[in-house]
């Protein structure tokens, strides 16, 4: 699908949202299986039962469309050989996300991201658990030979993140980024039958700036649960303390702040539409959730309502294109 054709397709659907996957977004909430569903700690799938369950993909697609919406409308726009393995990894992704808000205790959520890690390793055994996310991810292992080691990565930061800690500075958020979002876009590569240095190094960038917008969006979300979860360092060189953030203070100080950080996702871009001319148009689809990093969905009233529409301009999509990194 060429990117012209992406952007006519895009336009008309695309949709603000605060669903997000990165430490303290807003709730995804628990996902309740379907009527016939065993629960995730359920008994192993028969070598039958993998294959001939109905729904498993249904379960994903509709888990998605509830928490992850703007994933979820890019996954529709992907080629037909791929929509149902990304919408398996996107559903994976949005399992994980959800358990730090779906606990009371962090040993709870330590044993759910255990139960994940051994139906990863199960998967590459050909015996995933009876779970209708675990079953369409190992389908779209064995379709795509996905690679193990960026599934785990998504899991141990996952599970670093139960801490529910404020970052300490601008890297410690884009290491985490880096292991989440650019994780989940590399395996999107792989999916699409992609597997370049030059994509690879754009999914990186993007996935950072992709967290980086991540965590700007959710500051209002934060705020009314008494959290803030912008990096200290730039926090502090500011002047702006927590209770700032929480008073949903608008001086121009935290106005500050946020240009910093948003600035910070923008030279990700940069860095990424340096490689516009090396990444092959196949991958292109796999970045098209960039184009929810704009200005128009960063914005959710409170401090972020106040950012200054000329310093995220740059991360708008242009008419050309539907994939914000490519001019």
């Amino acid at each position: 699908m060429a990117a012209p054709t992406l952007a006519l397709a895009w336009a008309p659907i695309l949709r603000g949202g605060h669903n997000c996957c990165l430490r303290g977004h807003a709730p995804l909430g628990l996902s309740a299986p379907r009527k016939g569903f065993p629960a995730v700690l359920g008994r192993r799938a028969t070598a039958s039962s993998r294959t001939e369950v109905p729904g498993n993909d249904r379960y994903c697609v509709e888990l998605l469309r509830k928490r992850d919406y703007e994933g979820y409308l890019c996954c529709l726009l992907l080629p037909t050989e791929a929509r149902s393995s990304a919408f398996a990894l996107r559903a994976f992704n949005a399992e994980l996300a959800q358990v730090k808000d779906s606990i009371s205790q962090k040993t709870i959520g330590q044993m759910r991201m255990q139960f994940w890690r051994k139906a990863v390793e199960d998967m590459y055994s050909d015996n995933p658990p009876h779970q209708p996310v675990a079953i369409e991810l190992w389908k779209a292992v064995k379709r795509h030979n996905l690679t193990k080691r960026w599934l785990v990565k998504i899991i141990d930061e996952r599970e670093k993140n139960l801490d529910d800690k404020a970052y300490r500075n601008i890297q410690e958020l884009e290491a985490y980024a880096e292991n989440t979002q650019s994780s989940l876009l590399y395996l999107t590569l792989e999916v699409l039958g992609v597997r370049n240095v030059h994509a690879d190094h754009a999914a990186s960038h993007i996935g950072k700036a992709q967290g980086i917008i991540t965590c700007l969006r959710a500051t209002p979300y934060h705020s009314s649960r008494r959290k803030v979860f912008l990096p200290m360092d730039i926090c502090m060189l500011h002047g702006v303390s927590q209770e700032d953030f929480l008073r949903k203070n608008q001086d121009k100080n935290v106005r500050d702040v946020i240009y910093d950080i948003a600035s910070q996702g923008h030279l990700h871009l940069i860095h990424a539409r340096s490689f516009q001319k090396s990444v092959p148009v196949k991958a292109f689809p796999a970045f098209l959730q960039t184009r929810c990093c704009s200005l128009a969905h960063v914005a959710h009233g409170g401090v972020l309502g106040i950012l200054v529409d000329w310093r995220l301009r740059a991360v708008e999509v242009t008419g050309r294109n539907s994939v914000a990194w490519v001019r």
